[in-house]
């Protein structure tokens, strides 16, 4: 699904900033792996690699065995589309339209029509277990169900792998373990997860961890 082979990134300076150092990981098809460090240790630019917003400078990223890097900046946003989901810690709703319409979004720009837009985006909000909230604006709900439309907006097109950063960052811990235990149940459905955190109890959830340390990155043996 993923693969870093000596992939980097250094920002230009002067003087120049090696914000993630060459590293190698590979991460199949269905697996939640969870990225652990500190703030300013790297965690965010790798997700921008892995998650196509940044292009390494060293090394290659494969996804899906495609060489991220031989792409064109419009062929990579396209996969990018396609294939990636991304859920953050700030759910970034527009205010004022309803939850299937914030959900719908990402599909208009693909060229589906209004009411299959609708549809997709019903049925992707009953599937994180908001059916019943479909016409609700942001401000009406709760903070637990503002990111569970935003993990429903990461879903709806059908990715193949699901980024999180922090995605219960902002939340009280009831309401973090409820969306804990939906990526959990995604991952049971064969979703493909990477979640960036730095809570321990979150990182305990995926079956893999990696850490981040002044831009090294490492492998946790499972405790």
């Amino acid at each position: 699904m993923v693969e870093l082979r000596g992939a980097g990134l250094t920002y230009p300076g002067p003087p120049p900033v090696r914000a993630l150092a060459a590293c190698d990981l590979t991460v199949d098809q269905g697996e939640f792996v969870t990225v652990v460090g500190p703030s300013g240790a790297g965690k965010s630019t790798f997700l921008n690699i892995v998650g196509l917003l940044d292009a390494p400078t060293e090394g290659v990223c494969l996804l899906d065995g495609i060489d991220t890097g031989a792409l064109k900046d419009r062929e990579r946003t396209s996969l990018r589309g396609r294939r990636i989901g991304f859920v953050f810690q700030s759910f970034h709703l527009l205010p004022h339209r309803a939850a299937w319409e914030n959900v719908a979004l990402g599909l208009l720009y693909r060229g589906v029509g209004h009411d299959e837009r609708r549809e997709l985006a019903r049925e992707t909000l009953v599937r994180v277990g908001l059916g019943h909230r479909l016409d609700a604006l942001p401000s009406t709900l709760s903070g637990g169900e503002r990111q569970r439309v935003a993990v429903a907006r990461a879903l709806v097109g059908d990715p193949s792998l699901l980024l999180c950063d922090e995605p219960t960052g902002s939340l009280d811990s009831a309401t973090a373990a409820s969306i804990l235990d939906l990526l959990a149940e995604l991952h049971r459905g064969g979703m493909t997860l990477m979640v960036i955190t730095h809570d321990p109890a979150v990182a305990a959830r995926g079956s893999r961890t990696v850490a981040i340390h002044d831009g090294v990155m490492s492998e946790l043996e499972p405790v």
